[in-house]
């Protein structure tokens, strides 16, 4: 796994450059480029990276060129944008969820496979589908992935240490080693229910982990 320096090194430029950009930007602009990256992160999970074009996007958030390349400056701009975005999202409902309790655990399992099941699984991961894109052809876009699951894999880590601080995982059981264990059967699951749209092995996985780590 990227260290925590590395994942930092990686999108330090992206972030950098986002910063200065979301510091001149008023709140009508916000909003407007808020609108082009939600637009392009649904087209580009629904149809895939390559497939999505800028006309695509404007079309989706109903803007012009002007408006949207105001913005970005190109096509890799914007998917540098996507892969925050999805990053920021699926982060912050983790955090959200409360994984340090069993109940909380629950809960957001069965959030997580809702949400395959609401789509038949189409798309995958909002994040690991654009790893999968990207990595072998954007190493800028890779580091930001990279980052992205670090950040995810911090918030899983956090959740299952509470609970091994409470007695609530079994004996014996790393919560650090356990949260990239989840990451992982996570990944696999949605990628099982991305191909056979049906949100089925996943929940399988899911439901595994939690047989195996929590204290009955």
């Amino acid at each position: 796994m990227v260290s925590s320096g590395e994942r930092a090194a990686a999108g330090a430029g992206a972030a950098e450059t986002g910063a200065g950009r979301a510091a001149r930007l008023t709140a009508k602009g916000e909003r407007t480029r808020g609108r082009i990256v939600a637009a392009a992160a649904r087209l580009m999970h629904e149809g895939g990276v390559a497939e999505t074009t800028i006309e695509d996007v404007k079309a989706a958030a109903g803007v012009s060129s002007s408006q949207l390349y105001h913005y970005f400056a190109d096509k890799e701009a914007l998917v540098q944008a996507v892969i925050g975005h999805q990053a920021d999202t699926i982060v912050g409902t983790t955090e959200q969820a409360g994984l340090g309790t069993p109940e909380g655990l629950r809960a957001w399992r069965e959030l997580v496979v809702t949400q395959a099941a609401r789509s038949s699984g189409q798309g995958g991961c909002p994040l690991g589908s654009l790893g999968g894109q990207l990595a072998e052809t954007d190493a800028q876009a890779r580091g930001q992935v990279a980052d992205g699951f670090g950040r995810w894999s911090d918030a899983l880590r956090a959740g299952l240490r509470e609970l091994d601080a409470a007695g609530r995982l079994r004996p014996g059981m790393d919560p650090d080693a356990l949260a990239v264990t989840l990451l992982a059967m996570l990944q696999g699951g949605l990628l099982l229910a991305q191909v056979e749209r049906d949100p089925g092995p996943l929940e399988t996985a899911l439901d595994t982990f939690l047989t195996l780590v929590l204290v009955p």
